[in-house]
C-alpha cells in the first residue's frame, strides 16, 4: 500500500483511541467483520469511499479531514477550477475529487468521479455498499452501470439518479469506455455555518481639521466610493526628518497642544506639549553633540517608560544618530553581545533594576563603547543626563547633510534561535505609521491615545510617538514596573483615554477582571496587536464594552502589514485584510500562490514597489537579509489563510505549526478554544516530540486565581477540547503552571516551553 493509504489509516486508528471506540463497533459501523476492519485499519487494504466516509460519521469529522489531515475553514463558498478538487483514490477502478473539501459544515460531499472500464468488473456482480443520507449521480460521458436494492439502470450522458444511500448500491463502467459522472452525497441531518458574517461599510468622516493635519503634507491618498483607503503614497523631502519636520512644525502650528500625559510609577503626572519636546530634545541634542555623539553614532537607550526617552530620542534624530531602543531585562551577556554587534559608542540607561551595574559588566569587551550617560539617578563614572542637559541651548540648527535613506533606528529581533539580528530602519520609518495610526488606531486628534509597551519593543514606535504626532493626537504613557489589570482599567476614565491598543495578553486579563465595576466610557476605539487575539476574548470583551478589537499583524521589520482597518467589520480572531501600502500574498509548500482557505506563509512582494518604512535589511548581515528578502519577495515566516472574502486568519510562526500523526495543527486554534473555559486565565499550545505520533499536542495553562489545577480538571479540559474540535486536537499533555514565558512584549514564548519541555 501506499505512503498515503498508510497516513489515511493511521489516522482512523488514532482517532478510534481517542474516542474509545472498539474495533468491534468500528466493524459494525463500516459493514466488516471485525478482521476486515482491522485489516483496513493497518493500512494493508484499500480504503473505499464507503468506507472512509462511515468512519468520518463516526468520529464527527469531515472526509477530507482523514484524507488531507485538514480540516475546512471556509464559511460562504468554494471556488474548484476545471481539475482541481482534493483526489480520492479508495476504491478500485474509481478515481474521486472531491470539488467542495475546503467548505466547512457542508450539507453534501461533491465528487467528480471517474469509474475506469474494466471488462472483468463489467463482467464480475456490482459490488454494494451503503451509507447514510442521500445521493445524486449526473453522467458527464461514457455509460454507467448502477444498481440500487435489486434495480440496475443503464445511463448515459445526460442522465442522473437520485436514490436513499442507505440502500445498497453500486456502479461500473461499461461498454469499452471510462464513465465520468458527478456524485453529489447529502448527510442525513442539516447543518447550519457556525458564523454567519455580513460585511458592513462605514464611511470614514474627515473635518476640515484633519485635512489640514501635519501627516498630508508628505503622502497622496486615495479612497474608494465607501470613503476607505484605497491607496496612500509618499513624498517627503529628500531630507525628510520626523524631529525636524513633523515635532518642530507642531510646535509652530499648536505650540500648546498636548503632546504627551506621562504618568510615573507613583502616579505623579506630567504634561508635556509638542512645544515643551521640541525645546528639550534641542537642549538634548545639543548636549548629546557636546559629548561627541553625531551622524551615524549607535546610542542604545534603555529608559523603559521614562518621559526622557522622547526627549533622547528626538534628539538623536536631529542629530542624524541611530538610537537602539532596549529592553531594560538585559543582563551582562546581553550587553556584551549587542555593544559588539552594533558597535555601540555610546549607552544611556536608566538606574532602574540594576542595568548600570549589567551594562558595566557586559562592556568589558566592548572597545567601541566611549559614552555612558545615567537617567533618574547618578552613577558613579558616568554623565548624569537630568542635571546636565538642562544648562544647553533649546535650539537646534539642522544639519545639511542628512538622508531620508539614512539609518535612524535599530532594533535587536528576538528570533527562536541563534543572536537576535539586527533590523535597520531609515528616516522614512515614521512615515510608514500614518496608516498605523490614522487608519488602524483610529486616533483622534482632540483624543488621547495609549499604546501598553515598554520602549524597548519595536511597538513603542507604533503607539507612542510616530504615527500618533503625524495625526496631531496626544499620546499617554504609564511608567509602571508591574503590570496589573485593576491598576490600568481605573485610568481610563481617569484621564479621559479615547483610543486603546495592547498585545491579547492584556485584553485575556481585562475580560477575568468584573469589568462593569470600571467606567470605560472614554473610550472610542481598541486595537491589538502582537499576536493572535482570542475570538472568545472578542467576544466577551465586546459584551462587556460594546467595543471590537480590531486586530493588526506587522513585524518589527515593517509597519501595520495586514489589519481590520477603520469602516471595515472585522471577524473575531481574524487579522483582517492587507494594508494598501503593502502587496501581501500566502504562498504554500511549492511557492506558489496559496489558494482559497490553504494554509501557507504571509509573504510581501516588493518587486514592483518597497512599503514606506520597511526595514532597510539586517545590519552588517546580507546573507541573513537574503535569507528573508530575496528576488522581490519577503517571507515573514508567519502562517495564515486566506478566506473567500480576502480575510486573513492567523495560524501560528512556521515553527509553531504541530503536526501529529499527519495533522497540521495550528496552535491559536487549540488556545481559542482552551480560552472558553472561565477559569483559564492564559494558556500556550505547543507541540512536543513523540515516538509514535511524531508530535503531540501540549497546553501550558494558567488558572484564575482560587482554582486548583488537579487531573480531574486536565481531564475536564481535554473533554472540553475533544467536544469542540476535532478530536486529534486535544491536548495530549495538560500542564498548569504560575505564568507563561513571554517577550517584554506580551508575546507567549512558544519556543521557550518547547525547549522547557525537552530538557525534562
Amino acid at each position: 500500500m501506499s505512503n498515503e493509504v498508510k497516513m489515511i489509516a493511521k489516522r482512523i486508528r488514532e482517532l478510534r483511541s481517542i474516542l474509545d471506540i472498539s474495533p468491534a463497533e468500528m466493524a459494525k459501523v463500516t459493514g466488516l467483520s471485525e478482521a476486515e476492519y482491522l485489516e483496513m485499519e493497518s493500512g494493508t487494504r484499500d480504503l473505499s469511499f464507503t468506507f472512509l466516509h462511515k468512519c468520518a460519521q463516526r468520529f464527527n469529522i469531515d472526509i477530507s479531514e482523514l484524507v488531507t489531515g485538514d480540516m475546512p475553514k471556509l464559511s460562504k463558498y468554494t471556488l474548484s477550477r476545471a481539475g482541481e478538487g482534493m483526489p480520492i483514490k479508495r476504491r478500485e477502478g474509481f478515481d474521486y475529487q472531491h470539488i467542495a473539501p475546503l467548505l466547512r459544515n457542508r450539507l453534501a460531499d461533491p465528487f467528480v468521479v471517474t469509474a475506469k472500464y474494466s471488462r472483468k468488473l463489467e463482467e464480475e456482480p456490482i459490488a454494494l455498499s451503503t451509507h447514510g443520507g442521500q445521493e445524486l449521480n449526473y453522467v458527464l460521458s461514457g455509460r454507467l452501470k448502477i444498481q440500487i436494492d435489486d434495480h440496475i439502470e443503464i445511463l448515459g450522458a445526460g442522465d442522473s439518479v437520485y436514490y436513499n444511500a442507505s440502500i445498497p448500491h453500486g456502479m461500473v463502467a461499461i461498454d469499452g469506455e471510462d464513465c465520468v459522472f458527478i456524485s453529489v452525497v447529502i448527510k442525513g441531518e442539516s447543518a447550519e455555518d457556525d458564523y454567519k458574517y455580513k460585511p458592513v461599510i462605514l464611511p470614514a468622516k474627515t473635518t476640515p481639521a484633519e485635512e489640514a493635519l501635519i501627516y498630508k503634507r508628505f503622502v497622496t491618498e486615495t479612497f474608494d466610493e465607501n470613503g476607505q483607503l484605497k491607496d496612500i503614497s509618499f513624498n517627503p523631502p529628500s531630507n525628510f526628518n520626523f524631529a525636524f519636520d513633523v515635532l518642530d512644525e507642531l510646535a509652530k502650528k499648536c505650540p500648546d497642544k498636548t503632546a504627551m500625559v506621562w504618568l510615573s510609577k507613583e502616579k505623579e503626572k506630567r504634561v508635556f506639549t509638542y512645544a515643551d519636546i521640541s525645546r528639550n530634545s534641542s537642549k538634548a541634542a545639543n548636549y548629546l553633540k557636546s559629548l561627541g555623539i553625531g551622524k551615524g553614532d549607535k546610542v542604545i537607550l534603555v529608559l523603559k517608560r521614562h518621559y526622557q526617552f522622547w526627549f533622547i530620542l528626538n534628539a538623536l534624530h536631529k542629530l542624524g544618530a541611530v538610537a537602539i531602543p532596549a529592553s531594560h531585562l538585559l543582563t551582562a551577556l546581553d550587553f556584551d553581545y549587542r555593544l559588539n554587534a552594533a558597535g555601540i559608542k555610546a549607552a544611556i540607561c536608566t538606574v532602574d533594576n540594576d542595568i548600570p551595574k549589567h551594562l558595566e559588566e557586559g562592556s568589558v569587551n566592548a572597545p567601541s563603547l566611549q559614552i555612558k550617560i545615567s537617567v533618574n539617578g547618578r552613577v558613579e563614572g558616568w554623565h548624569h543626563f537630568d542635571s546636565e542637559f538642562e544648562a544647553f541651548p533649546d535650539t537646534f540648527e539642522r544639519p545639511e547633510d542628512q538622508s531620508i535613506d539614512d539609518p535612524m533606528l535599530m532594533y535587536f529581533t528576538s528570533g527562536t534561535t541563534g543572536y537576535p539580528k539586527i533590523a535597520v530602519h531609515t528616516f522614512a520609518y515614521p512615515l510608514g505609521h500614518i496608516v498605523t495610526a490614522r487608519y488602524w488606531q483610529n486616533v483622534d486628534p482632540d483624543g488621547l491615545h495609549l499604546t501598553v509597551s515598554d520602549t524597548g519593543w519595536g511597538k513603542a514606535a507604533w503607539g507612542k510617538i510616530y504615527g500618533q504626532w503625524l495625526c496631531e493626537a496626544a499620546v499617554f504613557t504609564y511608567d509602571f514596573d508591574k503590570f496589573e489589570a485593576s491598576d490600568l482599567l481605573s485610568l481610563f476614565k481617569e484621564h479621559n483615554i479615547t483610543t486603546f491598543c495592547a498585545p491579547p495578553t492584556i485584553y485575556r486579563f481585562f475580560i477575568k477582571e468584573d469589568l462593569k465595576k470600571y467606567d470605560l466610557s472614554s473610550l472610542k476605539y481598541v486595537t491589538t496587536a502582537g499576536e493572535a487575539l482570542n475570538p472568545e476574548v472578542w467576544q466577551q470583551f465586546k459584551a462587556a464594552t460594546g467595543l471590537k478589537i480590531m486586530e493588526g499583524f506587522g513585524q518589527t521589520e515593517t509597519t501595520l502589514t495586514i489589519a481590520n482597518l477603520v469602516g471595515t467589520e472585522p471577524k473575531p480572531g481574524s487579522m483582517g485584510r492587507p494594508s494598501p501600502m503593502y502587496e501581501v500574498d500566502i504562498i504554500n509548500a511549492e511557492g506558489k500562490p496559496a489558494k482559497v482557505g490553504e494554509v501557507g506563509e504571509i509573504v510581501i512582494r516588493t518587486d514592483k514597489r518597497t512599503p514606506c518604512g520597511m526595514f532597510a535589511g539586517y545590519y552588517k548581515a546580507p546573507d541573513k537579509t537574503k535569507a528573508v528578502w530575496d528576488n522581490g519577495v519577503y517571507h515573514t515566516c508567519d502562517m495564515a489563510w486566506r478566506d473567500e472574502d480576502g480575510v486573513y486568519w492567523y495560524v501560528g510562526r512556521t515553527d509553531d505549526v504541530i503536526k501529529s500523526s499527519g495533522y497540521r495543527i495550528g496552535p491559536f486554534e487549540i488556545e481559542s478554544v482552551i480560552m472558553e473555559l472561565p477559569y483559564v486565565l492564559e494558556c500556550a499550545v505547543t507541540g512536543v516530540p513523540d515516538e509514535t505520533r511524531g508530535q503531540v499536542v501540549k497546553a501550558s495553562i494558567v488558572l484564575v486565581k482560587g482554582k486548583e489545577g488537579t487531573e480531574e480538571l486536565k481531564k475536564e479540559i481535554q473533554n472540553y477540547v475533544k467536544e469542540r474540535t476535532a478530536p486529534y486536537k486535544y491536548p495530549r499533555i495538560v500542564e498548569f503552571v504560575s505564568e507563561l514565558p513571554k517577550t517584554i512584549s506580551g508575546k507567549i514564548r512558544r519556543v521557550e516551553i518547547r525547549e522547557k519541555h525537552g530538557r525534562k
